[in-house]
């Protein structure tokens, strides 16, 4: 009876599972692995700066139960500028909710060649704010909350000073009132006749 013999393949050696390899080091002919789509990062509407951060307490019947205040404020760099308070029970919640109060209240300042039209003046509790006018290329010469709310106003030159309280949050609110009661240049009562008239006006009241 004749005997069959069968043949046993070969060991692999190293280079041979090397051989069989993918393109990345799998296993097999797979391919190189998909790649995500590169996505552009969306450019922001606002500019949003968180201006200061307070821990407060609340005395319960159990003992002190602690939050945290932002002040952000927010604005397009354009006209428009808003600011915001509100508490959370961490920062990122008090940012987030101080973000939207300041989107609420968004009010447009009258800007002509990156400055004001004209000085003003406002007093918000111990905290009063003067604002000016400055030629091309004075920048801003200002200081903590007053600079940041007019930078991202969209103001590039102005003056102003802080001739009262340093509270972070008086400020802010005196500088958003100093910049709302700024009037465009098209409102003002320049010609003598219109001028006359308002004189005349305010005697005949006071009689």
């Amino acid at each position: 009876m004749a005997e069959t013999t069968t043949a046993t393949p070969a060991p692999q050696t190293q280079q041979d599972n090397r051989d069989n390899r993918g393109p990345r080091g799998g296993r097999g002919q797979g391919g190189p692995r998909g790649r995500r789509p590169e996505v552009a990062p969306e450019e922001k509407q606002f500019d949003e700066r968180v201006i200061h951060i307070d821990r407060v307490a609340r005395v319960v019947k159990g003992g002190r139960r602690f939050r945290f205040r932002a002040l952000v404020v927010v604005g397009d760099r354009k006209n428009r500028v808003g600011i915001g308070i509100a508490k959370g029970a961490d920062v990122t919640a008090a940012v987030t909710k101080a973000t939207e109060v300041a989107k609420k209240h968004f009010i447009t300042v009258n800007i002509k060649d990156g400055t004001i039209a004209h000085e003003a003046e406002s007093k918000v509790g111990g905290a009063r704010i003067l604002v000016k006018p400055a030629a091309q290329g004075t920048g801003l010469i200002a200081g903590g909350t007053v600079r940041t709310i007019l930078e991202v106003a969209g103001v590039r030159n102005a003056l102003s000073k802080s001739l009262g309280s340093t509270n972070k949050a008086n400020t802010a609110y005196a500088t958003i009132e100093a910049l709302r009661s700024i009037v465009p240049r098209e409102q003002w009562i320049t010609k003598p006749v219109a001028a006359k008239k308002a004189v005349a006006k305010k005697s005949e009241d006071k009689k």
